[in-house]
């Protein structure tokens, strides 16, 4: 799947919050998944903690970034819901959001707070 958020990707470069909750609401963001025929997020673990932390990129090409070893990467495009749904579902198990983690205007959120950006979105 190729796949670019313009919008993410300028208001990373630009280290924006506001941009990025208003990309992450009105655009689509790439989210790894695993290898296999279930596609489930993949998730990342600092060594021994007890969390995860989500990591999401404006583009495959920025995940390729981060794993330039593996060959054949998956993500899914997902829109404000979907994403604020898994947030929901995952909270309590995730420490960090991580945006372009690989890349030169990497950025970093509680999972929280991207929740309560989304959520705006919701009541509107």
């Amino acid at each position: 799947m190729t796949f670019a958020s313009e919008s993410l990707a300028a208001a990373l470069e630009a280290q924006d919050a506001v941009a990025v909750a208003f990309a992450l609401r009105n655009d689509r963001v790439a989210v790894p998944l695993l290898g296999g025929d279930d596609a489930q997020v993949r998730v990342f673990r600092r060594g021994d903690a007890d969390k995860y932390m989500l990591l999401l990129f404006s583009s495959l090409d920025a995940y390729q970034l981060m794993v330039p070893e593996e060959p054949d990467l998956q993500v899914a495009a997902y829109d404000a819901e979907t994403l604020r749904d898994f947030l929901a579902q995952n909270i309590g198990v995730l420490e960090a959001v991580w945006f372009d983690v690989a890349g030169p205007h990497a950025m970093q959120a509680t999972p929280q707070d991207v929740l309560d950006a989304l959520e705006l979105q919701a009541e509107a």
